[in-house]
């Protein structure tokens, strides 16, 4: 018995190091079949089409962020500040200009293709929704816990670094550097969330 990925799998690694690496106009199916070494039709028996690929891929790459927020957020030993730190510092370490292939698909996805494709516009907002959520949660508990003024608005702050910590990122490929990264985490955690 194999104990290698499934086709349809495989199909999906190789979909989401080619979006990460190229987007997804520059990713054709053909270059994803080859990569993958399977004909066609199988592309097709678990796809109807490159958007339904796209979106499938997607699924797999908010998955694996689900799973990151969820063990960084999750370790109640560290404080909540703390941990939405490290949290900024464990994406930018993987999505800065030193990680294997920089940026990150919700960003890179959002400006590329949600003007156009109602359905992968869909799947994005409820990442970003998702996303928002769990870094309200951690400034809730901040709040609770004295680390931040009952006059924080945890959702709208979520909001807030959530949009600039993307914005840095967009920055950051334009420059080829992590100065915008930096900023970010300067800014939000030595000036805005400071105590």
């Amino acid at each position: 018995m194999s104990t290698g990925p499934s086709t349809r799998d495989h199909l999906l690694e190789i979909g989401l190091e080619r979006l990460r690496s190229t987007g997804y106009t520059a990713t054709g199916v053909k270059e994803v079949l080859d990569l993958a070494n399977v004909p066609k039709g199988s592309f097709y028996h678990y796809f109807p089409s490159k958007e339904e690929f796209a979106v499938e891929v997607f699924r797999l790459y908010a998955g694996g962020e689900m799973e990151r927020s969820a063990r960084v957020f999750g370790d109640r030993k560290v404080a909540p500040l703390k941990r939405l730190r490290r949290y900024f510092e464990e994406l930018i370490s993987v999505y800065g200009q030193r990680g294997e292939i920089s940026g990150c698909l919700v960003g890179s996805l959002s400006l590329e293709v949600a003007d156009h494709s109602p359905r992968l516009r869909s799947e994005l907002q409820g990442v970003y929704e998702g996303w928002q959520k769990s870094i309200a949660d951690v400034l809730r508990e901040a709040v609770q816990q004295g680390d931040l003024a009952k006059s924080a608005r945890p959702d709208a702050l979520a909001e807030f670094l959530l949009n600039s910590y993307e914005g840095a990122l967009v920055r950051m490929k334009a420059e080829k550097s992590d100065r915008p990264l930096e900023n970010f985490l300067h800014f939000a955690f030595d000036v805005l969330l400071k105590k």
